[in-house]
């Protein structure tokens, strides 16, 4: 059993930046490929990035490609996202999942566990 606690949601104004941090519970957060996902008000869960358990493979929508980063810390149990130049259309709900799949960590289904979600919201 995984536990996931997002933090670093907040209000930003266009081409800002904000760091997203998932803590995960449990003593096997190593064994687990992470994903951060978002979800808009009135759209479907869509994929943004997601890292291999090593941290060794990243994977990243194109419409954050270049803007966004993944990492994680797996001392420290935790995966981050680094969002740069901030547009009006990030504004949603983030969330960070974790998944034992090493393949289709595009896909929401592939994961086991999901947060919360923390609220990123970027105004013009």
């Amino acid at each position: 059993q995984v536990q996931l606690v997002e933090s670093g949601g907040g209000l930003v104004q266009a081409g800002g930046s904000l760091r997203l941090s998932c803590a995960a519970s449990g003593r096997t957060f190593s064994s687990y490929a992470m994903g951060w996902f978002r979800q808009a008000p009135g759209k479907e869960r869509e994929f943004v990035a997601a890292i291999s358990w090593s941290g060794g493979s990243t994977y990243y929508a194109d419409s954050v490609k270049g803007r966004f980063t993944i990492s994680r810390d797996n001392a420290k149990n935790t995966v981050y996202l680094q969002m740069n130049s901030l547009k009006p259309e990030d504004t949603a709900v983030y969330y960070c999942s974790a998944t034992v799949e090493t393949g289709g960590l595009g896909l929401p289904v592939e994961y086991d566990y999901w947060g919360q979600g923390t609220q990123v919201t970027v105004s013009s």
